[in-house]
């Protein structure tokens, strides 16, 4: 790092479970985000800051004016921008020293398996149920930790996956893809603004977390959030051994960095 990279990146250096050899690795680190709405601006706004090199946003729609209460990445001048383009516009003004790469597109098949297989660490911070089950299926494939968040009304909820760990569950463990299950969406009934930042700061940090090796992250345990009354709550889960996604894996195609 450079004198000018230890300066910015001093508050993180300064802690003892991160120092500079945790700043090199983010700085070297290769983070793909599913989904650049309201979890994933503030999950992408603080990866950038904290100095992840290099950045891949992906996402297939454009930003709106009813987006301005909760997807801080965009802006009124920016309104009908692919949210991917804008995005990376922010997260460069943020921190110029990184590489974030818009994909204006909604992943799945190769180009999802291509984008997972091609990064460390993966946030998924999409909406629908087909995307997460998607990029689960891809991280298990490529064994690459997933960083999980939802929210709705005023319930969130994040988990970390991490099938490097053979007795970490995968995302379909907790939640089976099911035909016909009902999506509820904040078009049709509303979320609590600040409550995506908070869940997509979590994503950030236990991404943080992996990409340094430091502290212990949410595998096994989904954290939820009730924003109303402002209470946490704890769910401890297992891994399936009858998964129809991990129950089989093996050794990952290629090795994850993050070890």
């Amino acid at each position: 790092m450079n004198d000018r990279q230890l300066m910015r990146y001093a508050r993180h250096i300064l802690l003892d479970e991160f120092g500079v050899e945790g700043q090199e690795r983010l700085l070297a680190a290769r983070v793909l985000i599913v989904g650049a709405g309201g979890l994933g601006s503030p999950a992408a706004s603080y990866l950038a800051a904290a100095g992840v090199g290099h950045m891949v946003l992906a996402d297939d729609d454009e930003v709106d004016l009813g987006n301005l209460q909760r997807q801080i990445l965009h802006t009124t001048e920016r309104l009908g921008w692919p949210k991917a383009e804008s995005g990376r516009h922010m997260l460069q003004q943020i921190n110029p020293e990184i590489c974030v790469v818009p994909l204006p597109e909604r992943l799945e098949g190769k180009a999802m398996d291509d984008a997972v297989r091609q990064a460390d660490i993966v946030l998924d911070c999409c909406d629908n149920f087909a995307t997460r089950h998607s990029v689960n299926r891809a991280c298990v494939k490529h064994g690459r930790p997933l960083v999980s968040g939802a929210a709705i009304r005023f319930s969130g909820q994040v988990s970390v996956y991490d099938t490097r760990q053979p007795e970490s569950p995968c995302y379909h463990c907790l939640f089976p893809q099911a035909d016909g299950a009902q999506e509820l969406r904040c078009a049709t009934t509303g979320v609590l603004g600040p409550l995506v930042g908070i869940i997509g700061s979590m994503q950030a940090a236990e991404a943080i977390k992996l990409i340094a090796g430091m502290g212990e992250s949410l595998v096994g345990r989904l954290l939820c959030l009730d924003a109303l009354s402002m209470q946490w709550q704890t769910v401890r889960f297992k891994r399936d051994p009858s998964c129809a996604v991990c129950a089989d894996r093996s050794a990952p195609t290629a090795t994850a960095p993050l070890t």
